[in-house]
């Protein structure tokens, strides 16, 4: 039984591989540019019908290729004038309380556990410089942290694209 597990699960994942063609990749780039486009928008540009369009997306939900569709808020224009990477090395036995406190932080738009010297990359914004250091007298009862102010993004959201 689990051999077939196995089997089907590769199965799922080669299925999920086979179904971004040319056509998906495209429409998955326009989705990615702007994810309100309209199906008959990325129709014209893709060269295929609406109707098409609409269920070719609906499979790739199904499948989880298109995992959900997200607004793009401006931390400045929502009054959080800073936006910080926090590197934090966690201390021994504080990794699982953290991963469980990290979920309640406002401030926290993005967090990763990776490799490496750190163990967890935080992308925050926040109010003023007083809010970061209250943030941080928050953090430092986890791990050791490394702060980076954000200055400017110069890569934003870069589709993924077949290579």
């Amino acid at each position: 039984m689990l051999i077939s597990f196995k089997y089907y699960y590769f199965y799922i994942l080669t299925l999920n591989i086979m179904n971004i063609d040319p056509i998906n990749w495209k429409i998955l780039e326009c989705l990615q540019r702007n994810a309100r486009q309209s199906n008959t928008d990325i129709a014209r540009i893709v060269g295929i019908s609406s109707p098409a369009i609409a269920e070719r997306i609906r499979k790739m939900e199904d499948l989880g290729i298109i995992e959900g569709y997200k607004a793009k808020i401006s931390h400045l224009e929502t009054g959080h004038q800073l936006k910080a990477i926090i590197t934090l090395r966690v201390f021994m036995g504080r990794l699982k309380p953290f991963f469980e406190k990290v979920k309640e932080y406002n401030e926290v738009i993005n967090c990763y556990r990776i490799t490496g010297n750190e163990n967890i990359i935080l992308e925050v914004v926040l109010k003023n410089q007083k809010h970061l250091e209250q943030f941080i007298d928050q953090l430092i009862n986890y791990g050791e942290t490394k702060t980076h102010i954000v200055l400017s993004q110069v890569v934003d959201n870069n589709p993924i694209v077949k290579k």
